[in-house]
């Protein structure tokens, strides 16, 4: 691709060799350290599901091992362990444990070797099925066709899986491409995943197994009466990365938001915890073909999109190299910036246009999620359509993939059916009258647009180099903790130390394996 900003790729180099020395630093850390919620989703991916009570199989599982000081250790091996003891499987042994019929540590313990042996053909099984939904999304891709320009993302978020299903498949008849599930309110938050179809959620809808195969059937009935693959986006980002990430590849979602940083900053999700998190979630969206999207344009709504835009850039930077390391292509990495320019700003849709285009030059390959305006609708809808239909321009001029309607209740309400409809036909009517604007245009040299995208890229070059030179060099504080303590990204402050989750860390004991990381990542 051809630039039309005449950025300094010795810049783009420069900043992406900061990035990768600035994730490799966490990646030292990660690799030594497990959490409960990356031990219950091995346990998931190795058949234990269900709930006693309330509470789910693999929280009760991966509790027994916690209080025997043994996470550390990991599930897999336990699992394996008393499956050559008892001869169960491992639901049945999750079972036998919530039950209180079976103590795992009363069981001999037998060599790695036997264990490794016993577990990795359940592994296997699970692999290839997550590769058959894969191979299932891409004979519906190449049956249908894929479409080509940005691809018409809405969301849905009654609270009610049923409600959910009604105006998504609307909203795929309408037109939209996407269709994402908003999780309800607090869900990042809860350490253990609801079970079962759910009717209840303030602000959207929980993120359950049932759920997701609910809504994945339902767009597939749309898709086949439509003749076009619908894809199906939830949330992965939270304390149960995952796990949320393991039942989206087995019930064949395409897209799910997987952003630590985003859970740090406006979670306050521990960065330690949330960072091994991160790591197993993307081996395991890697494999499945999903599309990761991360959460820098969230970035945006606390700090000014102006004098801020550059930690955007290098956020993006540090979010590639972090999928780069869980075996992510650039088709999978679905880098996320935003429209939030204050609309009364003199020249600043040439702005939003220069930072656009700057996040399509430096990342050519990846399907860029692009954010509509938030943070200044006001609540005049008349306002807020026209901000939306500025918005629209500038994702069809540079080329956005996943592209994120504007609503004109935005401000208002939770959007109504009819919100919906007519954000999709604004986009479509701006894609098509201006589908080959991008390819007819260039930019001035040395204009306002040029200028503002390589001062962006220099100031991103600058703040990596600052991170990467950062005090905290040793393994177990990488530098990364560094700068978001100081309070780096988004105007927001957080301590290696603080935050939730912090106590579901462990370090890994001689012998721990994960049998599917190295399964995945081949």
């Amino acid at each position: 691709m051809s630039s039309k900003l005449n950025i300094n790729q010795n810049l783009v180099s420069s900043s992406r060799a900061s990035a990768k020395e600035i994730a490799d630093g966490v990646f030292s850390y990660v690799t030594k350290h497990t959490t409960t919620t990356t031990e219950r989703a091995v346990a998931r991916l190795l058949g234990v599901d269900g709930v006693s009570g309330d509470v789910p199989y693999p929280n009760i599982l991966v509790e027994h091992l916690a209080a025997n000081n043994a996470l550390g250790e990991g599930v897999a091996y336990h699992l394996g362990n008393a499956m050559l003891n008892t001869g169960l499987s491992p639901a049945d042994i999750a079972r036998e444990v919530a039950e209180n019929k079976l103590d795992i540590f009363k069981l001999k313990r037998s060599d790695i070797k036997d264990v490794v042996l016993a577990i990795s053909p359940i592994a296997r099984e699970t692999v290839a099925f997550i590769g058959r939904n894969r191979a299932d999304r891409e004979r519906y891709l190449e049956r249908y066709g894929d479409k080509s320009g940005p691809l018409l993302y809405v969301i849905v978020a009654t609270g009610n899986i049923y409600e959910d299903i009604v105006q998504a498949k609307a909203a795929a008849r309408g037109g939209a491409d996407i269709v994402a599930v908003i999780r309800s309110t607090g869900q990042s938050l809860l350490d253990f995943v609801p079970f079962g179809a759910t009717t209840e959620g303030f602000g959207g809808t929980f993120a359950t197994q049932e759920n997701f195969r609910l809504m994945r059937q339902a767009l597939d009935e749309v898709s086949e009466q439509e003749g076009r693959y619908i894809r199906l986006c939830n949330y992965c980002s939270g304390l149960c990365m995952p796990e949320i990430a393991a039942m989206g590849a087995l019930e064949r979602l395409d897209v799910m938001l997987n952003d630590a940083l985003y859970g740090i900053l406006f979670r306050d999700i521990n960065m330690k915890r949330t960072m091994i998190d991160q790591f197993f979630s993307r081996v395991i969206n890697g494999f499945a073909g999903v599309i990761i999207n991360t959460g820098e344009d969230n970035y945006l709504t606390t700090a000014d999109a102006v004098e801020e835009a550059h930690t955007v850039l290098a956020s993006q930077f540090i979010n590639e190299q972090f999928a780069v390391l869980a075996g992510i292509p650039p088709s999978q990495m679905g880098l996320g910036h935003a429209f939030e320019i204050n609309p009364q700003l003199t020249n600043g849709f040439l702005y939003e246009l220069a930072h656009a285009q700057l996040s399509r030059e430096v990342f050519p390959d990846a399907p860029l999620k692009y954010m509509p305006p938030t943070k200044f609708m006001t609540g005049n809808i008349f306002e807020g359509y026209a901000f939306n239909t500025m918005f629209n321009a500038v994702t069809v001029m540079t080329d956005q993939r996943i592209h994120l309607l504007g609503m004109l209740t935005e401000a208002i309400h939770t959007p109504f059916m009819s919100d919906r409809a007519l954000a999709v036909d604004n986009a479509k009517y701006i894609h098509n009258t201006m589908r080959d604007l991008g390819d007819e245009i260039t930019f001035k040299d040395g204009g306002i647009i040029q200028t503002r995208a390589n001062h962006v890229l220099e100031k991103a070059t600058e703040l990596l180099g600052e991170i990467r030179r950062g005090d905290n060099l040793s393994p177990e504080s990488p530098v990364l903790w560094n700068a978001l303590e100081r309070g780096i990204f988004a105007d927001i402050k957080r301590a290696p130390d603080a935050g939730k989750g912090l106590d579901g860390v462990a370090a890994k004991e001689d012998g721990y394996f994960n049998p599917f990381i190295d399964l995945m990542l081949k």
